[in-house]
This record gives structure tokens, C-alpha cells and sequence, in this order.
């Protein structure tokens, strides 16, 4: 916190001081990548926007009330920033990752290493239809991705939106312990007995990219009477799978054996 002489001067400006004000006011309102560097030409820190000049903007005041140190110290030792325009938002972001992995600067820490390749995986066992996150099935799985840690979320909204279909009555309320909650179990069952085959094929329907077929699916076993909380919890995962992350194109299918 500073003391009440420090708020009788105005919040520093370093990068204001060191680019001058024309940089700010000549960037681009474009999505794109900026690149941070210090006096030596090393990349500091990388970033992703929308737009790039309201984003930097925001690095204009230096604000010690406002700023982790993390970001006053990096803003201190900045000497150039170097911009990449990109056709549209994703591309800025699949960008960034690129060279977050390459590059490595000091001052990033999320994305820096790449993350572990998962799959979502699914069977039918008998009259159990098992749901699983893995980074490699194996060929008795069928899969679809890789997803990232979105497999995860996935099968946690899955899992729930299936049991409320197949298991109506007991609800939520009678979920496996942890289940509503997203629990990261290896894999999880879901004993549907007369429903299997409708089960796995508006799952299959839903991955195949036929949300809108899935969705119907699980309203329609919805009994009318549903309280409305369990209803809110379904519709919103329902929202989520359609509204969410985008799954990655085409069928889900078995793994190729090696």
C-alpha cells in the first residue's frame, strides 16, 4: 500500500516512458500475438488479444496497488515489444501456444510445457456403458479428441446428463459419490440396463457432431415432475456440450493398434 505522499504523484509509466506515446496510439485493433523483450533481445513474456491495442493499452500505468510485483518487475525490464497480427482470435491463440512451447519466457507461467494428449473414451460392456479419460486407449475403447483437460469436463457432464436420463427417478440424488462434482476417477460406469443401446447411440450421435440429437435424447427421459434444481443442473450441461469448447470433427472411432 503507498503512503499518502507517494498518491500525490501520478501512477509511473514505464512503457510510455520507453516506447513513447505514438506506439500505444498507432496499434493495431486487430487479434494477433505481442512479444515482450528485454534491452538484450530476449523474449520476456508472450501474449494473446483480441485487440491488441486495447490490450497493451492496459499496460500503459504501472499501478503498485493494482499489479502483482510479478508484472511491475516485468514492465520495468521491457524494452521493445514486438507485435504479430492474426487473421482472427483463434489464430492469435493456437500462436501463442506455439511460442509459449518454443520460447519458454521467464515471465510466463501457464502453457509453457505442452500439456498431456487426452482422449475421451467409451465402451459398452454388457449392459454398462463406461466413460473414460485417457491419454492412449486402447483398442477396446472407442475415443474421440485428443481434448486437452476438456476430456475431463466432458465426461463429468456426460456422465451426470446419462445417469439422469437412464436413472430418472433416483436423480442426482442418487449419483456415486463424487460424480456431480466431476470427481477425475480413471473411469466410471453407468449401468443402463433396456437403455444401453439408445444410450451409446446418442452418445455416438452427440460425437459425431449431432449435439441437437443428444439433447432430445436426454430431455425426452426427463420425467415432468423433475425438481427444478436437477433440471437447471441437466440444462446446463446440456448448454455446456453445446455451447462449449467445440469437440473436435468427425466419428468417434477405435484406436489404431500398434
Amino acid at each position: 500500500m503507498r503512503t499518502a505522499q507517494q498518491l500525490l504523484f501520478p501512477d509511473p509509466q514505464p512503457l510510455v516512458e520507453r516506447l513513447g506515446r505514438d506506439f500505444f496510439r498507432q496499434l493495431p485493433e486487430r487479434p494477433g500475438v505481442y512479444l515482450m523483450r528485454d534491452a538484450s533481445d530476449v523474449i520476456l513474456y508472450v501474449g494473446k488479444a483480441k485487440n491488441l491495442r486495447k490490450r497493451l493499452g492496459s499496460y500503459r500505468v504501472a499501478n503498485p496497488d493494482r499489479m502483482a510485483r510479478r508484472h511491475l518487475r516485468l514492465l520495468r525490464a521491457v524494452a521493445r515489444i514486438d507485435l504479430q497480427e492474426c487473421a482472427d482470435e483463434s489464430t492469435a491463440v493456437a500462436r501463442e501456444s506455439e511460442l509459449l512451447r518454443t520460447v519458454r519466457p521467464r515471465f510466463n507461467r501457464a502453457g509453457t510445457w505442452p500439456a498431456p494428449t487426452r482422449f475421451f473414451a467409451w465402451r459398452c460392456l454388457e449392459r454398462q456403458l463406461q466413460l473414460a479419460v485417457a491419454e492412449r486407449p486402447d483398442s477396446k475403447w472407442r475415443f474421440h479428441g485428443p481434448l486437452g483437460g476438456f476430456a475431463f469436463a466432458l465426461r463429468a457432464a456426460l456422465g451426470r446428463l446419462i445417469w439422469l436420463a437412464v436413472q430418472p427417478r433416483p436423480g442426482f440424488s442418487g449419483l456415486p459419490l463424487g460424480w456431480f462434482h466431476g470427481r477425475r476417477d480413471p473411469e466410471i460406469a453407468i449401468h443402463c440396463g433396456r437403455l444401453i443401446e439408445p444410450a451409446a447411440h446418442n452418445l455416438d450421435r452427440l460425437l459425431s457432431g449431432h449435439p441437437a440429437e443428444f439433447c432430445d435424447w436426454i430431455r425426452t427421459r426427463l420425467p415432468a415432475d423433475l425438481h427444478r434444481f436437477e433440471k437447471a443442473a441437466a440444462e446446463a450441461d446440456l448448454e455446456f456440450i453445446t455451447d462449449g469448447p467445440p469437440l473436435p470433427s468427425g466419428e468417434s472411432q477405435p484406436v489404431e493398434s500398434r
